[in-house]
């Protein structure tokens, strides 16, 4: 069995039990961007923390099952699994990390974005700091129109696992509070400085939001 046949058979298991599990959740919608109420025209770059991700698809899936959707996933053979299991989702996963093929990964995200796909990361994933904006997610606002959607996840009731981000695993009917953050434009840069300074304030931003 190759790896990705081994993946696909893990994405598959993780689905059957993940599935009832997310349906006794309780989501609670909180839209300071207005992107429920009035989608807008070009598809944003949605951003939220590493150890808030056990939800993401779900979410995506349950309360905008009509717009195509990727994300990026790691491409480690962790990263094939999340990749997998996100397919089940209806979430196309692009493979890439700031470690390997992160320079095609940001040229697909940009393909993603350009062809009206909502593209989604974690930018302080695959392997941190916690609640650090790495370089990534700046290079591909600015390459795509610099709007990005700050996206902050509250569980009531969770497990937290004792990796380098704290991963969380909502227990089963916790409620989940999903706060779309207003839209937040990154600014092109011409020096170092001012681009320090623009991954500062996404994370500024991001970080604000965070109540751990």
């Amino acid at each position: 069995m190759t790896s990705v046949q081994k993946a696909k058979l893990l994405a598959a298991l993780a689905t059957w039990i993940a599935r009832p599990w997310l349906a006794t959740l309780r989501f609670e919608m909180i839209d300071h961007a207005g992107v429920l109420r009035d989608p807008p025209e070009r598809p944003l770059l949605w951003c939220f923390w590493h150890n808030r991700l056990f939800v993401m698809a779900h979410m995506f899936e349950k309360f905008f099952p009509d717009r195509p959707g990727a994300a990026l996933a790691s491409a480690s053979k962790d990263g094939e699994i999340i990749a997998a299991v996100m397919q089940r989702f209806g979430i196309r996963a692009i493979r890439g990390s700031s470690s390997r093929r992160g320079a095609m990964a940001l040229v697909e995200m940009k393909r993603a974005i350009d062809a009206g796909e909502i593209t989604a990361l974690t930018p302080d994933g695959p392997r941190g700091p916690r609640y650090h904006v790495n370089p990534g997610v700046i290079k591909l606002a600015q390459l795509t129109g610099g709007t990005a959607l700050p996206i902050h996840i509250r569980y009531s009731r969770c497990w937290r696992l004792s990796g380098w981000d704290g991963f969380m695993i909502p227990e089963p009917f916790a409620r989940i509070t999903v706060t779309f953050l207003p839209l937040h434009h990154v600014a092109p840069t011409d020096s170092d400085a001012a681009f320090e300074a623009e991954r500062a304030r996404l994370e500024a931003v991001m970080r604000s939001a965070a109540d751990d």
